[in-house]
Protein backbone atom coordinates (compact mmCIF):
# COMPACT_ATOMS: atom_id res chain seq x y z
CA UNK A 1 0.00 0.00 0.00
CA UNK A 2 1.86 3.62 -1.21
CA UNK A 3 1.14 5.96 1.34
CA UNK A 4 1.60 9.57 1.35
CA UNK A 5 5.18 9.68 3.50
CA UNK A 6 6.04 7.40 0.71
CA UNK A 7 4.90 10.06 -2.18
CA UNK A 8 6.29 12.72 -0.58
CA UNK A 9 9.63 11.26 -0.18
CA UNK A 10 9.96 9.89 -3.69
CA UNK A 11 8.90 13.90 -4.73
CA UNK A 12 11.66 15.31 -3.26
CA UNK A 13 14.04 12.42 -3.85
CA UNK A 14 12.96 13.68 -7.81
CA UNK A 15 13.59 17.22 -7.28
CA UNK A 16 14.80 18.34 -3.53
CA UNK A 17 14.46 21.54 -3.50
CA UNK A 18 10.72 21.81 -4.61
CA UNK A 19 10.08 19.20 -2.07
CA UNK A 20 9.84 21.85 0.52
CA UNK A 21 6.90 23.50 -1.55
CA UNK A 22 5.32 20.05 -2.31
CA UNK A 23 4.85 19.32 1.34
CA UNK A 24 2.86 22.79 1.75
CA UNK A 25 0.21 21.55 -0.98
CA UNK A 26 -0.54 18.30 0.27
CA UNK A 27 -4.23 18.68 0.59
CA UNK A 28 -6.57 17.96 3.86
CA UNK A 29 -8.41 15.31 1.04
CA UNK A 30 -4.71 13.17 0.69
CA UNK A 31 -3.51 13.36 4.44
CA UNK A 32 -7.28 12.17 5.20
CA UNK A 33 -7.79 9.55 2.55
CA UNK A 34 -3.59 7.96 4.15
CA UNK A 35 -5.46 6.95 7.18
CA UNK A 36 -9.42 6.40 6.17
CA UNK A 37 -7.94 3.84 3.31
CA UNK A 38 -5.95 1.84 5.99
CA UNK A 39 -9.11 2.00 7.95
CA UNK A 40 -11.43 0.99 5.57
CA UNK A 41 -9.28 -1.94 4.01
CA UNK A 42 -8.84 -3.67 7.82
CA UNK A 43 -12.56 -3.02 8.37
CA UNK A 44 -14.37 -4.18 5.38
CA UNK A 45 -17.28 -6.44 5.05
CA UNK A 46 -16.37 -9.86 4.06
CA UNK A 47 -18.57 -9.25 0.96
CA UNK A 48 -16.70 -6.18 -0.51
CA UNK A 49 -13.39 -5.73 -1.80
CA UNK A 50 -11.54 -2.91 -2.88
CA UNK A 51 -9.20 -2.32 -6.09
CA UNK A 52 -7.10 1.08 -6.58
CA UNK A 53 -6.25 1.65 -10.52
CA UNK A 54 -3.61 4.00 -9.39
CA UNK A 55 -2.05 3.16 -6.20
CA UNK A 56 -0.94 6.83 -5.68
CA UNK A 57 -4.46 7.98 -6.08
CA UNK A 58 -6.41 7.20 -3.07
CA UNK A 59 -9.21 9.66 -4.01
CA UNK A 60 -10.38 7.13 -6.95
CA UNK A 61 -10.62 3.27 -6.32
CA UNK A 62 -13.58 0.65 -7.05
CA UNK A 63 -15.53 -1.39 -4.62
CA UNK A 64 -16.65 -4.74 -5.08
CA UNK A 65 -19.88 -5.91 -3.67
CA UNK A 66 -20.67 -9.37 -3.61
CA UNK A 67 -23.83 -9.91 -1.71
CA UNK A 68 -23.86 -13.46 0.54
CA UNK A 69 -27.54 -13.07 1.35
CA UNK A 70 -31.24 -11.12 -0.07
CA UNK A 71 -32.17 -10.60 -3.72
CA UNK A 72 -28.75 -10.09 -5.41
CA UNK A 73 -27.34 -12.82 -3.88
CA UNK A 74 -24.67 -14.70 -7.10
CA UNK A 75 -23.98 -10.96 -8.42
CA UNK A 76 -21.06 -8.99 -8.13
CA UNK A 77 -21.59 -5.16 -8.61
CA UNK A 78 -19.35 -2.76 -9.14
CA UNK A 79 -18.87 0.99 -7.87
CA UNK A 80 -16.75 3.88 -8.68
CA UNK A 81 -15.62 6.33 -6.12
CA UNK A 82 -14.09 9.30 -6.06
CA UNK A 83 -13.27 11.80 -3.58
CA UNK A 84 -13.32 15.30 -4.49
CA UNK A 85 -10.74 17.92 -3.10
CA UNK A 86 -13.65 19.04 -0.99
CA UNK A 87 -13.71 15.90 1.31
CA UNK A 88 -14.16 15.55 3.93
CA UNK A 89 -16.69 18.70 3.96
CA UNK A 90 -18.72 16.75 1.06
CA UNK A 91 -19.55 13.11 0.81
CA UNK A 92 -17.76 11.41 -1.66
CA UNK A 93 -19.08 10.87 -5.63
CA UNK A 94 -20.45 6.90 -6.03
CA UNK A 95 -21.80 5.51 -9.18
CA UNK A 96 -22.46 1.89 -9.96
CA UNK A 97 -20.97 0.17 -12.73
CA UNK A 98 -23.42 -2.84 -12.60
CA UNK A 99 -26.54 -2.61 -14.26
CA UNK A 100 -29.15 -3.74 -12.13
CA UNK A 101 -32.43 -3.97 -11.06
CA UNK A 102 -33.16 -2.17 -7.10
CA UNK A 103 -35.10 0.51 -5.57
CA UNK A 104 -32.37 2.93 -4.91
CA UNK A 105 -29.71 2.59 -7.61
CA UNK A 106 -31.56 3.50 -10.74
CA UNK A 107 -30.18 2.04 -14.22
CA UNK A 108 -27.84 4.45 -14.61
CA UNK A 109 -25.78 3.99 -11.51
CA UNK A 110 -27.17 6.74 -9.84
CA UNK A 111 -27.07 6.04 -5.88
CA UNK A 112 -29.88 7.15 -3.17
CA UNK A 113 -28.44 6.60 -0.08
CA UNK A 114 -28.93 9.40 3.06
CA UNK A 115 -24.86 9.23 3.78
CA UNK A 116 -24.22 10.55 0.25
CA UNK A 117 -26.71 13.32 0.17
CA UNK A 118 -24.81 16.50 1.99
CA UNK A 119 -27.97 17.74 3.38
CA UNK A 120 -30.48 14.96 4.17
CA UNK A 121 -33.87 15.90 6.31
CA UNK A 122 -33.33 12.48 8.70
CA UNK A 123 -30.27 13.99 9.88
CA UNK A 124 -28.18 10.77 8.42
CA UNK A 125 -26.95 12.72 5.48
CA UNK A 126 -23.05 13.15 5.37
CA UNK A 127 -21.32 15.19 8.01
CA UNK A 128 -17.12 15.72 8.27
CA UNK A 129 -17.35 13.09 11.08
CA UNK A 130 -18.19 10.19 8.86
CA UNK A 131 -15.26 8.09 6.92
CA UNK A 132 -14.90 6.29 3.79
CA UNK A 133 -15.88 2.91 5.65
CA UNK A 134 -19.33 4.39 6.52
CA UNK A 135 -20.00 4.52 2.96
CA UNK A 136 -18.90 1.52 2.16
CA UNK A 137 -20.77 -0.44 5.23
CA UNK A 138 -23.49 1.84 3.56
CA UNK A 139 -23.58 0.79 -0.07
CA UNK A 140 -22.87 -2.98 1.24
CA UNK A 141 -26.29 -2.63 3.22
CA UNK A 142 -28.01 -1.34 0.32
CA UNK A 143 -28.15 -5.58 -0.45
CA UNK A 144 -29.28 -6.24 2.71
CA UNK A 145 -31.49 -4.31 5.31
CA UNK A 146 -30.93 -0.82 4.05
CA UNK A 147 -33.34 -1.14 0.92
CA UNK A 148 -35.71 1.80 1.13
CA UNK A 149 -39.06 1.81 -0.48
CA UNK A 150 -40.94 4.73 0.65
CA UNK A 151 -38.12 7.18 -1.13
CA UNK A 152 -36.84 4.88 -4.01
CA UNK A 153 -34.91 6.50 -6.98
CA UNK A 154 -36.49 3.70 -9.08
CA UNK A 155 -39.66 4.03 -8.61
CA UNK A 156 -40.72 1.51 -10.73
CA UNK A 157 -38.52 -1.39 -8.83
CA UNK A 158 -39.84 -0.21 -5.78
CA UNK A 159 -43.81 -0.29 -6.74
CA UNK A 160 -43.02 -3.71 -7.93
CA UNK A 161 -42.02 -4.88 -4.79
CA UNK A 162 -44.64 -3.40 -2.88
CA UNK A 163 -47.12 -5.44 -5.16
CA UNK A 164 -45.67 -8.34 -6.20
CA UNK A 165 -42.46 -9.69 -4.54
CA UNK A 166 -42.27 -12.46 -6.40
CA UNK A 167 -42.32 -10.42 -9.66
CA UNK A 168 -39.80 -8.14 -8.34
CA UNK A 169 -37.95 -11.20 -7.10
CA UNK A 170 -37.76 -12.49 -10.58
CA UNK A 171 -36.82 -9.35 -12.02
CA UNK A 172 -33.53 -9.04 -10.01
CA UNK A 173 -32.61 -12.71 -11.03
CA UNK A 174 -32.76 -11.76 -14.56
CA UNK A 175 -30.58 -8.91 -14.05
CA UNK A 176 -28.44 -10.48 -11.89
CA UNK A 177 -27.80 -13.14 -14.53
CA UNK A 178 -27.98 -10.74 -17.66
CA UNK A 179 -25.34 -8.27 -16.02
CA UNK A 180 -23.74 -9.20 -13.11
CA UNK A 181 -22.97 -12.54 -13.04
CA UNK A 182 -19.53 -13.61 -11.10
Amino acid sequence: MITLRGKLKKNADISNSKSKDYNKRVSVRDKLLVKEVQEMEQTLPSTCQITFDDPHRLHEFTLLIVPDEGYWIGGSFYFHINISEEYNMIPPKVKCLTKLWHPNINEDGDVCLSILKPNSIDGMGWAPTRKLKDVVWGLNSLFTDLLNFDDPLNKEAADLYLKDKDSFRSKVKEYVTQFAKR
